[in-house]
């Protein structure tokens, strides 16, 4: 069970699958876990003999939404076809996700499987939210064991499914219409399109660019995070060369989004706007550009059909020299919540989920690219308008994991987008930054609450390659 499986075996096998030909199954499941799934070691020979007169009932809770249908459906199959009289709620939440998790465990009420990603399962497991999944896997070897995004401390808590590339998402037709060629390369060729597809579709309310920026996290984190890892800097901030955090490397590409801002070439409302209404604005046409995950593809397909010719490429970088690599995210799916009165059931369901006739299809109709090796080599490539522009590239790469730290006041994040909004003083405002990150890092250190130090030898170039066939 405790076998590794290095990153660049697994993302071999990935490519592997997006090459490979085969017929493409969109159907959701239609059966339980496949003897793929991981194995149990809980017994379940006399569970069927003695159903208990009323369905054990277990909550599911997520914040992805761009897969909502597909699980639904899935989840309900589940209810309907499972022989341990399980019953599962499934909660999409909103933008709120992470606050509504912790007031679930303040208030004992915390559901019993829920979604975890690259960058809160860290948190999750720091917060002892988690409940080791260990003692139910009798064999989880072809599911990938990462320490840090899955695994903490010798014990795993989650196991993957799929991976998200960051890409640039544009209108085409906007493109076009605003006689701009190709997708911009640099930041000020991002800013000058933002601008010329603005003078050609204001009058008809589209404007050049547009990010979620109701959550700064959410927007930043989508988009100058991507950016400025493709130009060789940590996208959180975190410099591994040294082990402290340096924003000072953010300048060029928060000032690019501040001009966008001053030249009136957001779409007007940003500071308000979610992710779901501006993938909704996005498909009426009314957007230029933006960036996101390999999700995307799904949202058009199946929550908002696109009524728009759109592309996706590779992000931008601060002056056109890619130096880094674009963050290839995943490594984690679903966690047991350690409050769960019901975690036999609780795994039942997981057991369920991570079998191959609910993965497969999860990664041929786009949802995701697995990073499950059996899968990712078994599966046809996915077959949905979009996905193209969102495969893995030479450019696309796993950074090595940031360090996460409790910090006083603002984050980053929120800091940027106020001076997007209301300017100042940059410099100063990294000075801040860098002086209350370190100091944070610094006592978590101490504390041993973090454990990655720097790496002199680090070099970000080296992560291009991963994905390359």
């Amino acid at each position: 069970m405790k076998k590794k499986l290095s990153i660049l075996a697994l993302c071999t096998a990935v490519m592997v699958s997006l090459a490979a030909c085969g017929s493409n199954n969109n159907e959701p499941a239609t059966s339980g876990a496949q003897s793929s799934a991981p194995a149990s070691s809980a017994s379940t020979d006399n569970e069927a003999s003695k159903e208990p007169a009323e369905k054990t009932k277990i909550s599911y809770w997520t914040n992805d939404r761009h897969d909502a249908d597909y699980i639904k459906q899935v989840v309900d199959n589940f209810n309907q076809t499972n022989d341990y009289n399980i019953e599962v709620e499934l909660v999409v939440k909103t933008d709120e996700y992470d606050q509504a998790i912790d007031i679930s465990f303040v208030s004992a009420q915390a559901p019993d499987v829920f979604r975890a990603k690259e960058n809160t399962i860290q948190t999750y497991y720091k917060k002892g939210y988690l409940e080791p999944i260990d003692g139910y896997l009798t064999d989880a070897s072809q599911f990938p064991e990462i320490e840090n995004f899955n695994t903490f401390d010798g014990k795993r808590y989650s196991l993957p499914n799929f991976g998200a590339t960051m890409r640039l998402v544009y209108n085409v037709d906007l493109f076009q219409k605003a006689g701009i060629a190709t997708p911009p390369t640099t930041l000020a060729e991002m800013v000058e399109a933002a601008k010329k597809i603005t003078e050609v579709g204001k009058a008809d309310g589209a404007y050049g660019f547009a990010q979620n920026f109701k959550n700064p996290g959410s927007a930043f984190g989508r988009s100058a995070r991507v950016i400025a890892e493709m130009s060789g800097y940590g996208g959180f901030g975190y410099d591994h060369k040294t082990g402290k955090y340096d924003f000072s490397n953010f300048k060029e590409i928060i000032n690019a989004f501040k001009q966008i801002k001053d030249d009136g070439s957001m779409l007007p409302g940003v500071e308000s706007l979610d992710i779901d209404p501006l993938r909704a604005q996005f498909a009426e046409g009314k957007i230029g550009m933006y960036l996101s995950f390999s999700s995307e593809p799904g949202v058009y397909k199946n929550q908002f059909p696109a009524k728009i010719q759109w592309a996706a490429a590779p992000p931008p970088t601060i002056d056109g020299n890619i130096n880094g690599a674009s963050g290839f995210l995943g490594g984690q799916w679903l966690v047991m919540s350690n409050q769960s009165k019901n975690k036999d059931a609780a795994w039942k369901f997981m057991q369920y989920m991570y079998g191959d006739d609910v993965l497969k299809p999860y990664h041929e109709q786009g949802f995701g690219i697995s990073m499950v090796p059996h899968i990712a080599a078994s599966a046809a490539p996915p077959q949905i308008e979009g996905i193209e522009g969102f495969l893995p590239t030479k450019y696309d790469g796993v950074w090595p994991l940031a360090p996460t730290v409790t910090i006083e006041g603002s984050d980053n994040w929120t800091e940027f987008w106020k001076y997007v909004v209301k300017g100042g003083d940059f410099d100063a405002l990294v000075k801040q930054l860098n002086d209350r990150y370190n100091t944070a890092l610094d006592k978590a250190r101490v504390n041993g609450d973090v454990k990655i130090n720097a790496s002199p030898d680090f070099d970000p170039a080296k992560l291009q390659g991963t994905f390359a066939k």
